[in-house]
């Protein structure tokens, strides 16, 4: 007989099986857009920045591809264990002449929700924006956290 680790259900079944769950992308990816041309920066998707979530032994770190924002521009919340992201940004600029008017303006938006793992210290959640790169630092409950190795006397 051989030990399993026990993974806690998530929901929507078997088909979740990390700690977090990226409530956005679930039912964004049942549904093909078409003519989308994939950017470096978006993964590809209708307006969304990539994501990426590496785990340490004391907490976790995200990071959210978003260049061209400002600080400002953005809306970080978390409610009933989701942390929701949020940015809209605005543009828009006229020039008029003698006998032209010229206009520009731009509009840019994305939302992202993710479900947060109950491992995770919902107040010290800390981010930070820099380089158009919104990080995140999520720290772990102790007990949450990998304690080192344990050497168990043979009596």
């Amino acid at each position: 007989m051989s030990l399993v680790k026990f993974k806690r259900r998530r929901p929507f079944g078997n088909l979740i099986t990390q700690d977090f769950f990226d409530m956005d992308d679930f039912f964004d990816s049942r549904r093909w857009v078409r003519n989308m041309v994939p950017s470096t920066f978006w993964n590809g998707k209708n307006g969304e920045p990539a994501l990426n979530i590496k785990e340490n032994d004391d907490n976790f770190e995200i990071e959210l591809a978003a260049p061209g924002f400002a600080k400002k521009d953005f809306e970080v919340t978390i409610d009933d264990g989701c942390l929701n992201i949020k940015a809209e940004k605005e543009y828009s600029e006229e020039e008029k002449e003698d006998n032209y008017t010229r206009r520009e303006f731009s509009y840019n938006s994305f939302e992202r929700s993710l479900q947060l793992p109950e491992s995770v210290k919902q107040e010290e959640i800390k981010a930070k924006y820099n380089d158009g790169i919104l990080s995140f630092k999520l720290a772990k409950k102790e007990e949450a956290k990998k304690l080192p190795p344990k050497k168990v006397q043979i009596a």
